[in-house]
């Protein structure tokens, strides 16, 4: 890869990797691919885990519940994106003002208070 910088000379730039795949399934297009492919699920999954539920500063460290914790979190992501929100964290404050919203989002029966 070759990093062009205003005012400086071009700089080149090798990259080496290791990969399971049989050597005619290992090409540049499909390494690639699937590079860009785990970046995109770091940047639309981790990154909403460590900046919109500050992850990294949870006091959660025992035993299991970790990783119990990240499970959960990981399904409010989902269920917040199969619903069609494209901001998690606008969703989250939307869903954060009325029970009811987050109640369908699971698939709950929402109860009517005043009938």
């Amino acid at each position: 890869m070759t990093w062009h910088h205003p005012d400086q000379e071009p700089t080149r730039e090798l990259a080496f990797g290791i990969t399971s795949l049989a050597p005619d399934r290992a090409d540049a297009a499909r390494i690639l691919e699937l590079r860009r492919g785990h970046w995109s699920i770091e940047n639309k999954l981790h990154w909403v885990r460590d900046v919109t539920f500050d992850e990294d500063r949870s006091r959660v460290r025992k035993l299991a519940a970790p990783r119990a914790m990240a499970s959960l979190r990981n399904v409010a992501i989902s269920l917040l994106r199969l619903a069609g929100a494209t901001n998690i964290a606008e969703a989250l404050r939307h869903c954060a003002t009325r029970a009811d919203r987050a109640l369908r989002l699971i698939g709950l029966p929402v109860p009517v208070l005043n009938p």
